[in-house]
């Protein structure tokens, strides 16, 4: 029996990682409010928001296994949001210049049918390079981050304001963390390898 795959965000860079793996999926919006006004620790939230995105649109696709996904960069035990504009985006970009943050990445696995949520949080400790307002402005007008927390794109021009990035699984830092991710599936009988690969003979059916 075939079970679908879905991944509850309408991110392209979500979207991206997995269509460059050939996995077949469906993208959809999770209608789930991210409420930052909760008070939670960074860590807390990005796990709270995704899994609440996964268990979101369980109604709708009830034998779906759905993939749930959030990010927030932290520096000093405060999250970053998207700064939604091209001021706020430079002057997260100079908060962050010359020092280390953590890039904070959660990924929930739901099993609709089970009723069953699985997460795994993955943390990258993010070394940016000093930059001069200038740099700053150039960089925003380039990339236009206003939906990055952080605003930066690391899969672009992004990836150069770093000195160092350092932690288990870079597809993380995009947004969803493959190696997390397959670890997560494998515990609910699927292989992401296999399905990567056009589930060849002896893999797993999903």
């Amino acid at each position: 029996m075939t079970r679908p795959l879905v991944l509850a965000s309408t991110s392209r860079y979500r979207r991206a990682q997995l269509e460059a793996l050939g996995v077949d999926h469906l993208s959809v919006a999770p209608g789930f409010d991210e409420d930052h006004g909760l008070g939670l620790a960074p860590d807390e939230m990005v796990v709270r928001f995704a899994r609440g995105k996964a268990e979101a649109v369980a109604r709708e696709h009830p034998s779906a296994l759905i993939i749930g996904s959030d990010q927030a960069p932290e520096l000093g035990g405060r999250a970053l949001t998207k700064p939604g504009t091209r001021g706020a985006a430079v002057e997260q970009l100079l908060a962050l210049a010359g020092r280390t943050h953590r890039l904070l990445t959660a990924v929930a696995l739901h099993d609709a049918a089970a009723g069953r949520t699985e997460h795994r949080l993955v943390v990258h400790a993010m070394t940016m390079r000093p930059l001069s307002r200038a740099l700053a402005e150039a960089y925003v007008a380039r990339d236009e981050p206003l939906d990055c927390a952080g605003a930066y794109r690391i899969e672009g021009a992004g990836l150069l304001l770093f000195e160092a990035a350092s932690g288990s699984d870079h597809s993380a830092i995009v947004g969803l963390p493959l190696l997390a991710l397959g670890e997560l599936l494998a515990g609910a009988g699927v292989d992401l390898l296999a399905l990567a690969l056009g589930a060849p003979p002896g893999g797993p059916n999903i």
